[in-house]
Parts: C-alpha cells; structure tokens; sequence
C-alpha cells in the first residue's frame, strides 16, 4: 500500500485504542489490516480500533448524520466489528477535541449502538450517555474450570454476562471466552464480567471482552455491572425515582456510573491520548489492507 496513515493512541482507564482518523472513510481497513495494527508485538498494539469517519461518508451511519457528525467505526482486537465500546466512545471524544473538531462542552457521536451523548469537562474527565439497559428474561450461567455462576443478561448495545463471584482471581485467565449456558442466550458471544464487592455501591470486576480477551477496562461493562449490581441490591431507579450510581473499580482505574430514574446511563471517567505518528511505509507493505 502506498497511502500513508496517520495514527494515534489513546486509552481509556488503560483500555486502549489505535486510532485512525479518516473523515471521508478513504481507507479499507479489513479484519487482518486491524488484527495487525492492533497486535501487542507486531503492531502498535490496542484491544480496539477506533476508525474516525464523518457520518455521511460511512454506509453505516449515514442516517445518523444530521444527529451526529462523526461516527466510531469500532473494530475490537481481532478485526471483527462491535456495535459499541464505552471507553473507546470517551478517547474518540478526547480526539476529536485534541484534532480541533469539537470543543468543551456536549457533543454526539454516532456508533452501531445508535447516537451517544458525550460531555467534555474543563477537568478532563468525560461523560457519555450511554443510553438504557435491557435486561433479558431467562436464566445464564458462566463457568470457569470447574466454578459456575448465576448470571445476569444485560445488554447496553453489546451483550454482557455478570458474575458475582467471591474472588476475582476465580475468574483464571480469562484469555479464552469463559462457557456460557444456554447458547442461545448469546448467539454472537458475549462479555462477561465478573464482580465482587468494595463497600457501600462500590464493586470491581475482571472482564472478559468478545474479541480482545481480557482486557484492562469495559465501559459498556461498568455499566451493565452497575445495573446488575443495583438490581440485586433491590435497587431501580425507575421505580424509586432516584438516581443510582455505584463507583466500579477496573484493573486500569475507576469509573463512575449512574442510572436515572428514565432508564438512560451517565457513565465518566478520563481518557488520554498518548502517541500520535504515521505507519511506516514497509510495514504497510506487509499488511493484508
């Protein structure tokens, strides 16, 4: 390939992205092309890919435009295609102001999980919109090794399985999606986390993400753990009328969440842009683009 690429990396409570700014949506970038620009030894190294497109130059967000003028085309880790990344939504955010697109204040990104909200604080700190949960009906168990779990479905764009378990380190490896029952319940895979308590609405977890294995943050994660954890202490904002937020410590940091009485979810926390350079032409030439 002769085309030069700029790139960028960022993270997000250490969940961390390659980012490839192409606003006219010039570039192909096939499921090898991310694996590799995504690879910890042979790459740059990221568990996503963060593809910054104007809406109206991507098929897929088209109808999205007149609502929000950039889309996060997100790829996970080994190129396949996700509908939605909560931390990669605060770094796009956290490029789109460092390259001069949008300022401080509220902005709308558009993603395969519909249109997000994101608000850009003087402090730094970032707040998406992360819109509502669905909790499907049915009963999910996780397993690891010789361990399984109750868990509970909720679904924010992207499917996740939560596990209250009374050690993170029951989670082993976590390098190979743990099983999941029924099958059916998940039939394009899914995220799992695994949780145990800090204090008073305080929890941590270990994830699991489809596509990238463990992974140092979730953000979509956060948020279904969160609302798993509400519900299992008796708690629904939609039926009290207040606001729940519970603080949940990943391995990269920490992130607030907090869910309104209409359903919507407010997640924040910090995103950081690290590096920013351009692919070497050789390299380029051994990629599959």
């Amino acid at each position: 390939m002769s085309t030069r690429i700029a790139f960028l990396k960022g993270h997000g409570t250490e969940n961390d992205f390659v980012i490839v700014p192409d606003p006219e949506n010039a570039i192909d970038l096939p499921p090898t092309a991310v694996a590799a620009l995504c690879d910890r030894r042979a790459g740059i190294g990221g568990d996503g890919l963060l593809h910054v497109v104007r809406s109206a130059a991507h098929p897929e967000a088209k109808e999205m435009a007149a609502e929000a003028e950039w889309f996060m085309d997100y790829r996970n880790g080994d190129g396949s295609v996700a509908e939605m990344c909560g931390n990669g939504v605060r770094v796009f955010a956290r490029y789109l102001q460092r390259a001069g697109h949008v300022a401080e204040g509220d902005i709308a990104v558009a993603t395969r999980g519909g249109v997000k909200s994101v608000h850009l604080a003087k402090d730094g700190a970032v707040t998406v919109a992360m819109g509502k949960a669905v909790l499907p009906e049915g009963d999910v168990t996780v397993s690891v090794g010789e361990r399984s779990w109750p868990a509970r479905n909720v679904n924010m764009g992207n499917p996740h399985a939560v596990a209250f378990v009374d050690d993170l380190a029951h989670a082993g490896n976590l390098f190979t999606p743990p099983p999941f029952a029924p099958a059916a319940a998940y039939p394009d895979g899914v995220n799992v986390e695994f949780v145990v308590d800090r204090g008073p609405r305080h929890v941590a977890l270990r994830v699991h993400e489809r596509g990238s294995g463990e992974t140092r943050s979730c953000g979509t994660g956060a948020c279904a753990v969160a609302v798993a954890t509400a519900r299992r202490d008796g708690a629904d904002p939609a039926v009290t009328g207040i606001p729940s937020t519970y603080t949940v410590d990943v391995p990269g940091g920490r992130l607030v969440i907090t869910e309104h009485p209409d359903g919507e979810i407010e997640m924040t926390g910090p995103a950081v842009i690290v590096a920013e350079g351009e692919l070497d032409a050789e390299w380029l030439d051994t990629v599959q683009f």
